[in-house]
Order: C-alpha cells, then structure tokens, then sequence
C-alpha cells in the first residue's frame, strides 16, 4: 500500500507573518494617555481646593453666628435672672444707669444691675461672694466687658469693679426706648436722659457684632419687676 501524501503548506520566503493587532501600546498612545491622566487631577486639585475655600468661609460664618447667639443667651440669661423674683423687688429697677468708674479713671454711665449668686465668668481672687454688682460696657476695638465686685468687699465703694471680656467681637451697643405717644420705638446710641438730666432705662438693647466682612445685630429685652418672659 502506498503512504498517504502528506499535504504541507506553503509558504513564500522572505515574507514575515503580521503581528498581532493590540499586542503594545505605542509611544504616541501612551503620551495622549499621560495627558489626559494629568488633566483630570489638575481638575480634581482644582475642584477640592475651591471646595475647601468655600467650605471654610462658609464654616466661618456659621460660627461666628454660634458666636453671637451664645453672647446674647448669656447676656439675656443674667439680665432675666438680674430682673425676676426673688433677686428683684416690685417698684424697683434691675437694671438702670447708674454712673461707674471702671479702672481706666473715666466714670461713664453704664447699664449695671446686680446678681445675688455671681457668675460662671467671674475669676475670684478667693472665696466667691454673693450681691455683685455688674455693667456692661463696650469699648472701641477691644469689645464687650462685664464689669463686676460685690458688695460684700471691703473696699467696694473705692476700688473699681473688675473687668471680664465677653466678646471682643461686640462693636457697640445700642438703646431702644419706646414712645408710648406715638407708639413707636426710637434707637439711641447713648443712653436717653430725662427733663432732669438723669439717664433712662431703656426697655430693649442692641448689640452690634462684626468680624470681617461679616455683621450681626440682636435685641435683648429688658423685663421689670411682674413682667413674664417675652416671647421669641
């Protein structure tokens, strides 16, 4: 029996077989790939970084605004507590004018009111004591002081009260008094005095705030002896 022929396949010399498509990337590839890599984190870098600006002045303002609600609680709190029973009396005045030389030498009249249990601010040089005597004053470019000494102390009617800041963000600090007459409120920036030259008490006050560009105001009322709390 004669062997099959074997069938062999041809091939022409000197050509080459074609490499396989997609096997490399070539040099131009890879430098268009590079570019648009370094694009992208340009842009990520730039989205993250105005992101974080815009976040922290936003985060700026929230607490400065914190800043000012607390302040105004706080003062709220001690001048309720300065004007209801039983530290207040009926047919007083919690809270008046009254004239007070702070440690600078020049009396002013100041808002002054007095708290039998002190404050949480209040640093003794030794044991707390009670009846202390507080005013508020506002100072240009230092901020809001709670001037304060008790009673009780030796030398209180000739040594100056002590002095604790509040907030050196307070700029000023404004008056309302209500005219019954023509039944609107008038805003003073100094305290209202009477036909006899004697300063009036005001039934609200303003407390301007800034830092930077940002600006707040608020309002805090002033109660007298059988006044509830007002409403907010």
């Amino acid at each position: 029996m004669m062997n099959p022929v074997r069938r062999q396949t041809l091939r022409c010399p000197g050509r080459a077989s074609a490499p396989a498509r997609g096997a490399a990337f070539t040099l131009l590839e890879i430098l268009l790939a590079l570019a648009l890599v370094a694009l992208v984190v340009v842009s990520l870098n730039t989205f993250i970084f105005s992101m974080g600006e815009l976040w922290g002045r936003r985060s700026e303002s929230r607490l400065f605004e914190l800043h000012v609600r607390g302040v105004t609680r706080f003062l709220a709190q001690q001048l309720h507590t300065a004007s209801l029973p039983p530290e207040a009396r009926s047919g007083t005045a919690p809270v008046s004018p009254q004239e007070i030389r702070p440690a600078s030498g020049i009396s002013d009249n100041l808002l002054t009111f007095e708290l039998p249990n002190g404050c949480r601010l209040f640093n003794w040089p030794g044991a707390p004591l009670p009846d202390v005597i507080c005013s508020l004053q506002v100072r240009q470019g230092e901020g809001l002081y709670l001037l304060w000494h008790s009673k009780l102390e030796k030398h209180f009617a000739d040594d100056p009260p002590r002095e604790v800041l509040v907030t050196p963000f307070a700029t000023a600090l404004a008056y309302d008094y209500y005219d019954s007459d023509d039944k609107r409120w008038q805003t003073e920036t100094t305290l209202r005095k009477d036909t006899s030259g004697q300063p009036e008490t005001p039934q609200r006050i303003r407390l301007h705030f800034a830092y930077g560009s940002l600006t707040r105001e608020t309002v805090i009322t002033l109660l007298t002896p059988g006044q509830g709390l007002p409403d907010y």
